[in-house]
């Protein structure tokens, strides 16, 4: 087979026109040769770091729609998986995967469950880890969300740490906000990247003191424009991420957007495309080919080096995207599941108090971080109810795994003015979260959620919308197209109840999340995760 375009040869900072060689899916020459064609052909660009699964689509639908927009490979945490199911959820991911034409490289999650204050389906250990990491199609210890562990040496933590060290596999890092000696101590533990900067003087220290940066720009967590200013000077250092993309967006665009976004701030382009498609590939050692002779096949076409709309899409020389139709056939696959616990009661979702004061997470547009309000308390019947009027509604997470009494916060910007969303999507432990206008709403969200053994819903006062999700309860076993369709409905349902969020259940979705400071709500009850211990919902009144 042979290609012809204006070859981009990002090593060497040139553009020429050629022609490729692709022989038994590798690349057998690369010559230079003048033709009347126009467009480009570069190497694929790869996601550094995703869950797969906030895509609500197992790995090969996630594919079919990646390489649309000329992705050809993604470094994966299955770790929200791996919390309901453990390694045979894992095992999973892998197994899916390698039924497509597409490089997923898994990593051994390092944080199952992300710390002991929530309730998670799994545990992975460290002999699980050890075990996980001789597998070949594991590439890498996924982030060290336990910084603290890391910190203070946990026994645990330190023997994960070690065996990635032994097996020679990466470790990915995860520390917002983490500054000054105790980075220096994290960093030297042997922990290499971190895509949770959300400043850009965050992300110069820890570039300066040797870590490689992720520029996360998902559909909830949005740090670019934040630190995009570092590409110019640090592009060597330096990776593009999504971290979590929901299908709606998948549909639309990927790493590609990046690419356009940072070349529109007029950055040079090779070293935009080192950040796109090369540093990760050296970085994990990924076998993923970069446009060399000798190489893997796995190149894209473009239209140009200014939207890097793709043409084409090969993957060791396979063509798997040609002009607008993914050509990766969808493949059939077992469900598996973790859920167990039966439907709620109102009654479950009052909390009986007098307190005129509550804490309150305040959820912020673009951010996983969140702060930590005090408002005044709004009590019916001796009860705490939402009050929309002043955009603070009640919050429940419930257990999934087992019959719990529901945990209660409240949060501000979510915006309902009726009605109440749930997903079971609430990382990492994926229980059941909901936020809504009054304890019947969220009691007939959750209801909905338990119905279907997971899923994302919307109730009204007159509807209700549901995208079932049975999958470990956060992916669908449906096709990639019609879950990015039946999401960006509920989207806009979510929307029309009131919400202002750009991803209202992207954003939902974290609110779980402890390891995130400064205020989450666990199945256990509200945490702080500055302190990184349990907080009160009520403040005494004197």
């Amino acid at each position: 087979m042979i290609l012809q375009g204006h070859l981009v040869d990002i090593p060497n900072k040139r553009i020429f026109k050629g022609e490729i060689t692709i022989e038994n899916g590798k690349i057998k020459s690369v010559i230079e040769k003048d033709h009347g064609v126009n467009h480009y052909i570069l190497p694929g660009f790869v996601d550094a770091h995703i869950h797969i699964e906030s895509s609500m689509l197992v790995p090969s639908e996630f594919a079919r729609l990646a390489v649309k927009h000329g992705t050809v490979a993604t470094v994966s945490d299955p770790h929200e998986i791996a919390n309901v199911l453990g390694v045979k959820g894992v095992e999973f991911m892998i197994e899916n995967g390698k039924n497509v034409p597409f490089k997923f490289n898994f990593g051994a999650p390092s944080c199952v469950p992300a710390t002991s204050f929530e309730s998670a389906g799994a545990i992975i250990d460290s002999e699980d880890v050890k075990k996980l990491l001789q597998n070949p199609h594991i590439s890498y210890l996924t982030e060290m969300m336990n910084y603290p562990g890391v910190l203070f040496k946990d026994d645990e933590v330190m023997k994960k740490i070690a065996w990635a060290k032994h097996y020679n596999k990466p470790v990915d890092g995860h520390a917002p906000g983490l500054r000054g000696n105790d980075l220096t101590t994290y960093i030297n533990a042997g922990i290499s990247t971190d895509h949770e900067c959300f400043t850009y003087e965050e992300g110069l220290e820890k570039l300066q003191k040797g870590m490689k940066v992720l520029i996360r720009e998902g559909s909830a967590a949005k740090n670019f424009e934040a630190l995009i200013d570092l590409l110019p000077e640090h592009f060597e250092n330096i990776m593009f991420c999504s971290d979590d993309k929901h299908p709606d967006d998948l549909l639309l665009n990927h790493i590609n957007k990046l690419c356009a976004r940072a070349v529109s701030k007029h950055m040079d382009i090779f070293k935009v495309l080192q950040v796109a498609c090369i540093n990760p590939v050296k970085h994990y050692n990924l076998e993923v080919g970069l446009l060399q002779e000798g190489d893997f096949a796995d190149c894209i076409v473009v239209e140009d080096l200014v939207n890097f709309k793709t043409l084409q899409t090969y993957i060791n020389g396979e063509l798997v995207f040609n002009k607008g139709q993914s050509l990766i056939k969808s493949v059939a696959f077992q469900l598996l599941n973790n859920f167990n616990t039966p439907k709620k009661t109102v009654s479950d979702f009052r909390f009986h108090s007098s307190a005129n004061k509550i804490r309150v997470i305040e959820a912020l547009e673009g951010q996983l971080v969140t702060n930590e309000l005090v408002a005044d308390s709004l009590i019916k019947d001796g009860n705490l109810v939402s009050n929309v009027e002043k955009d603070i509604l009640k919050m429940t997470v419930v257990n999934r795994y087992q019959n719990q009494i529901p945990a209660i916060a409240f949060i501000k910007n979510f915006g309902l003015k009726e009605g109440a969303i749930a997903s079971s999507v609430g990382h990492d432990s994926h229980n059941i979260i909901a936020v809504g206008v009054s304890d019947e709403a969220i009691c007939k969200a959750v209801n909905v959620i338990i119905e279907n053994k997971g899923g994302i819903c919307a109730v009204s006062n007159h509807q209700e919308k549901v995208i079932p999700l049975p999958v470990a309860g956060i992916m669908s076993d449906q096709d990639g197209e019609t879950v990015g369709k039946q999401y960006a409905v509920l989207d806009a349902m979510a929307k029309q109840l009131g919400s202002p969020l750009h991803a209202p259940y992207m954003t939902l979705s974290f609110m779980a999340l402890l390891v995130i400071p400064s205020l989450k709500l666990s199945d256990k009850g509200l945490f702080n995760g500055t302190d990184f211990k349990f907080t009160s919902l009520t403040i005494n009144n004197n």
